[in-house]
């Protein structure tokens, strides 16, 4: 049986940047989004920043307004896990705490989701052999990794762990496909592909700055000027430094704390002031006037 061709709902659980840009990816490419989070005003807030995200698509003429409103009637917010358990394809987009996490697929779990369903993680750097363990059914399991943002990055990562089938390899990559993405499969690393290279970027350039070998705009300016649409600290803004801080740790863990990967003191300096980036109005740069 093919799959691939019953796979028409998608549920996203986690309405923050992530998880509402994937939700935007999946409405605008023809299938049903069902959108969950237990903070009911922060779900609220994202379907209203989806639609004007489909307004200003409008606008730019990019899409119809017709086609706008046809994904609109696509998309439905929830608070219940039963509506979540409806979905084909289930994409977590939570906070990057493996017990969390756990918490939130053994819930769904409990609702009694088909055989067949695909159960992913939109995690950054979390085992999905760790998560996919306390599986009921670990080879519809894997990873599916998106880049901020998820509607218009077009890099996919499927992360397969030990006992990921085959068939839901196939089901994910088509699946990315279908979104207009280009889906890379990797096996189950710290950091997996993306993550694993950019902590060199990031952390190098804070150590240029922490030398004072060059300040910010400076060391942006030149891996711009050398083909990177963004600097490091532009990107660790836009990321969150959080959680871009959260990542690096994980990876650090993970590799039984090698000096390469190292968290920097500079972002924790940041972090521990609130300077998480644009979603703060101050990180590495001031937001404010913007």
């Amino acid at each position: 049986m093919d799959f691939t061709a019953m796979t028409t709902t998608i549920s996203i659980c986690g309405s923050g940047t992530m998880g509402r840009g994937i939700a935007l990816s999946c409405i605008q490419n023809g299938y049903t989004a069902y959108l969950y989070d237990i903070d009911g005003k922060a779900l609220d807030q994202s379907i209203v920043t989806i639609k004007k995200q489909l307004m200003t698509l409008v606008e730019k003429g990019k899409i119809s307004g017709e086609a706008a409103q046809s994904a609109e009637q696509r998309l439905f917010a929830t608070q219940s896990l039963s509506d979540i358990a409806k979905g084909d394809i289930i994409i977590e987009a939570i906070i990057e705490n493996l017990q969390i996490k756990n918490e939130l697929f053994s819930a769904i779990e409990q609702h009694g989701i088909s055989d067949n369903t695909i159960l992913a993680s939109n995690t950054s750097s979390i085992s999905i052999n760790a998560l996919a363990k306390s599986r009921l059914s670990p080879a519809n399991f894997l990873g599916l990794h998106f880049f901020n943002p998820p509607q218009i990055m077009k890099l996919v990562e499927i992360i397969r762990a030990n006992r990921t089938s085959e068939q839901a390899i196939e089901i994910a990559y088509k699946f990315a496909v279908s979104l207009g993405k280009v889906p890379v499969i990797a096996k189950d690393v710290p950091g997996f592909i993306v993550n694993r290279v950019a902590r060199n970027y990031y952390n190098e350039a804070m150590r240029i700055a922490t030398e004072q070998a060059a300040d910010i705009s400076t060391i942006d300016a030149a891996m711009k000027n050398w083909g990177f649409k963004m600097g490091p600290f532009e990107l660790m803004d836009l990321i969150g430094n959080d959680v871009n801080l959260e990542v690096t740790k994980s990876v650090y863990s993970q590799y039984f704390n090698e000096p390469r990967f190292s968290p920097s003191t500079m972002q924790q300096d940041i972090v521990n002031a609130g300077m998480y980036g644009k979603k703060t109005q101050s990180g590495f740069y001031d937001y404010s006037q913007q």
